[in-house]
């Protein structure tokens, strides 16, 4: 997508950018730079937080900051100018000959300007979290018309890129309402025709509020008994809403949800009325794993490591998934298909001050104990900084929740969408047991292993929980099953 547009006064507006991963939204969460600020390229300029994390943006070009179009606090819609500089100082010069240059031979030197202007995009693009913005070609489309004149087609090329690209169908976007995907589902849904509803976003985008306008009007005679008069529904309509939407404010906080909250009540609401989920639960003696752990911390390969519980969990997990490597698969809808995945990122469910977000080791199968254990603290401490970047987010196969740090039992976890299981690890605790015939008290937790019953059968799902639940109790199974 096209991040900047410049102006011929020299003033270049820089769009929130996407990161390729599917979002269509970000919250600005904090300026570092203020109205008459010098930047340089390369330097971060605003913290931004997507569905996925917290990332800081970087401007792509050198000048003087002219405006902030939008405060701390506000969400952003891709494709949005968010910020505009000056960069005259720099490009002034270069620039002169391309005005006098209209009027004197229109075609010709709309021919040239065109791979200038173009040629400073595809230069240093913006990135998030380390990686560029995908090449895009739909923005060279609108320039085929060289008579236009330079301010009305830079114009239309600004908002025919954006509006193009935000809607995924190129420049011809213009023979049909422009509005995203959501909103129109939203149409669909609420009936009404996005042709004959007022646009009022930026670039003549219907928003979901212009829906929602739209479709009151048509929406008012609908309760209303057919022998009242057409006057009595405008009376009516607009008294109804008003109770409902008042509320204490004393006694009541609302709480907008966007952010890694909307993300997540989002594929949690997917994955539990998508995947079929079957939850098995078992209770073990971990007394000698957590004698194990005393001996790791100790241990001088070990040192400056974090040696903990969870980690001969996840030890033990992935020593269950090799023995049964079904397990380890994701469910292909589109193609009727059950993807088998030769490689394991293991994902960990971490709650962080923006909630609660899963992460993966990638490759984590192929780690040894050592390596495990600093991927896991890395990855515990970048959650906490809020600094997960949403690659880390992705790909993930199988995840562990660590339910028992708030002390409770075990829990009943809902799947990450596109995974096939997920281990929920109780609290440990000191509880009479049965072992070698005599009551004694011994470390016991409870382990939950929710699966996808659309490709884990039940043997299998079984099988799984057993193999990590038997590790745990006897750790020397780490080697012999290993």
């Amino acid at each position: 997508m096209t991040t900047m547009t410049e102006n011929a006064s020299g003033l270049r507006e820089f769009k929130m950018p996407d990161v390729g991963e599917g979002l269509t939204e970000a919250e600005i969460l904090k300026w570092y730079v203020q109205p008459g600020d010098t930047v340089t390229d390369g330097q971060v300029v605003c913290e931004v937080e997507t569905a996925k994390a917290a990332v800081e943006l970087p401007i792509p070009y050198t000048g003087v900051v002219a405006e902030l179009h939008f405060p701390e606090g506000t969400t952003v819609d891709v494709g949005q100018v968010i910020i505009a500089v000056d960069v005259s100082g720099g490009t002034a010069p270069a620039q002169a000959p391309a005005a006098p240059a209209v009027p004197a031979a229109p075609a010709a030197p709309v021919v040239e300007a065109a791979p200038a202007e173009e040629a400073k995009p595809q230069g240093r693009k913006p990135v998030l979290v380390g990686y560029g913005v995908a090449e895009s070609s739909t923005k060279r489309r609108p320039r085929k018309g060289a008579e236009v004149p330079a301010q009305q087609s830079e114009t239309l090329y600004a908002a025919t890129a954006i509006q193009g690209e935000l809607n995924g169908h190129g420049h011809a976007v213009q023979q049909r309402p422009l509005a995203k995907p959501p909103v129109r589902k939203l149409a669909k849904d609420l009936g009404v025709d996005l042709a004959t509803v007022t646009p009022s976003g930026p670039d003549g985008i219907i928003t979901r509020e212009d829906v929602h306008a739209a479709a009151a009007p048509a929406q008012a005679p609908a309760p209303v008994a057919a022998p009242a008069p057409q006057e009595a529904p405008a009376r009516v309509q607009p008294q109804a809403p008003a109770p409902a939407a008042s509320y204490d404010g004393a006694r009541e906080t609302r709480v907008p949800v966007k952010g890694v909250r909307k993300a997540t009540a989002t594929a949690m609401v997917g994955s539990a009325f998508t995947a079929p989920h079957v939850t098995e639960f078992v209770t073990i003696d971990v007394t000698r794993t957590m004698r194990l752990v005393d001996e790791l911390r100790q241990d001088k390969d070990m040192q400056g490591l974090r040696v903990n519980p969870l980690l001969l969990i996840a030890k033990a997990l992935l020593v269950a998934i090799k023995r049964n490597p079904a397990v380890n698969a994701s469910w292909d809808e589109a193609n009727q298909e059950i993807v088998q995945k030769h490689y394991v990122n293991l994902g960990i469910a971490a709650a962080t001050p923006r909630g609660l977000i899963v992460p993966n080791i990638k490759d984590a199968h192929t780690k040894t104990l050592p390596q495990l254990a600093e991927s896991l603290g890395e990855l515990v401490a970048t959650a906490r900084e809020g600094k997960t970047s949403p690659a880390a987010m992705q790909g993930g196969t199988v995840t562990i929740t660590n339910v028992g740090v708030f002390g409770v039992d075990t829990g009943t976890p809902i799947l990450n969408p596109g995974e096939s299981a997920i281990l929920a690890v109780g609290a440990i605790k000191l509880q009479p047991w049965v072992h070698k015939g005599k009551v004694k008290p011994r470390q016991v937790t409870t382990l939950a292993l929710s699966f996808d019953h659309r490709m884990v059968d039940g043997e299998l799902g079984s099988k799984v929980l057993a193999d990590t639940a038997a590790v745990l109790e006897q750790p020397k199974r780490l080697i012999t099953w290993a």
